[in-house]
């Protein structure tokens, strides 16, 4: 035990800010320590005393070990940012730095994702020592502050970080969409369709694997069902025309639940807006036949929905394919209003032939 002993005080007394030009109060920090350690050796139960903050010149400290072992003694924030950013500057190319700041980092967001409170200034330091050392290693680390719910300006920093940050980038957010939890899924999703650093052609694909993740899923998950419908008006803007068979999965199903008062009209409008902005013939053949019948209730009975069958019409003529040309045709013999009989004038003038 004699020696344990000793070797706890050795520890405390190089490991301590003591030893980086501290006062001598501090002395004082490292024999209670000491005696505390003694004490538990003993059997002697001890009140445990309040945190203790350390706080450190790092200015003239350039050794990148020495300000990891403060930054590890419970620094007080202004320390720690100070560590933190003489750490992004000093520990590039330093593989173990950069490991220590991504698990640091990772930590505590699972911390604060549990509901413990965290200094939301060294976490915003740390986000930008990351960034300034500029290793893809920290992907997972940033990427864990968009979905553990801090507020927007920490997430909006870790988002910047990943733009920044050189690496496959696409990669990490495709192997996301594909393998995670729902929530990380649609936080990848959400980078990816808000990042400027990737291409259109890039946003369009992560877009479309999101799509078909969430398709895949049977059971509604609150995650899943946002993330359906926004990819739907991603694929939409991006016109990511590889998606066409899966608009048109979503549509079906956007219209059964329409149907069903499951959910309101301006999600099926969107579902019909995709097919017309990705679609291709088989889309066409789809709204078609959704026109025709349409037609066909107007004509016995008068009845139709005037923003469904604009929808219908302006996604026909977007597409261009010519079989819907009789159903479009036919608008005019109907008692639509003005505006709709136009719109079918204006997509046959865009049929291909």
């Amino acid at each position: 035990m004699k020696y344990k002993i000793l070797l706890f005080i050795f520890a405390v007394i190089f490991l301590t800010p003591c030893a980086f030009g501290e006062t001598s109060s501090d002395n004082v920090k490292v024999e209670e320590l000491a005696q505390s350690e003694l004490d538990n050796e003993a059997g002697i139960e001890i009140e445990k005393p309040a945190v203790q903050y350390v706080s450190v010149d790092v200015g003239p400290i350039n050794d990148v070990d020495v300000l990891w072992g403060i930054f590890l003694q419970n620094p007080d924030t202004s320390t720690a940012v100070d560590i933190l950013i003489k750490l992004g500057k000093l520990g590039k190319g330093k593989k173990y730095i950069i490991e220590n700041l991504n698990n640091y980092l990772m930590g505590i967001n699972l911390l604060f994702k549990s509901g413990s409170a965290v200094n939301y200034v060294v976490v915003s330091a740390c986000i930008s020592a990351l960034m300034e050392l500029g290793d893809s290693s920290s992907y997972p680390a940033l990427f864990s502050v968009l979905y553990a719910g801090y507020p927007e300006v920490i997430a909006s920093e870790a988002h910047g970080a990943l733009d920044m940050i050189p690496g496959n980038l696409h990669q990490f957010l495709l192997n996301v969409i594909t393998n995670n939890p729902s929530d990380e899924k649609f936080a990848a999703f959400r980078t990816a369709v808000n990042s400027e650093r990737l291409s259109i052609s890039e946003r369009g694909h992560l877009a479309e694997r999101a799509l078909e993740k969430a398709l895949e899923e049977n059971e509604e998950n609150i995650d899943l069902s946002v993330m359906r419908y926004s990819s739907v008006n991603a694929l939409t803007r991006f016109r990511w025309t590889r998606a066409n068979a899966l608009a048109i999965r979503h549509y079906y199903r956007v219209q059964s639940e329409y149907q069903q008062n499951m959910v309101p009209k301006h999600r099926f409008l969107e579902a019909i807006a995709c097919l017309g902005a990705v679609g291709n013939s088989d889309a066409a053949l789809v709204l078609g036949l959704q026109l025709g019948l349409i037609n066909a209730r107007t004509e016995t009975t008068g009845a139709f929905d005037p923003d469904i069958t604009m929808a219908i019409v302006q996604a026909l003529g977007r597409i261009g394919f010519h079989a819907a040309f009789d159903h479009l045709m036919y608008v005019s013999n109907l008692p639509y209003p003005d505006d709709i009989v136009a719109a079918a004038g204006e997509a046959i003038n865009r049929l291909k032939w």
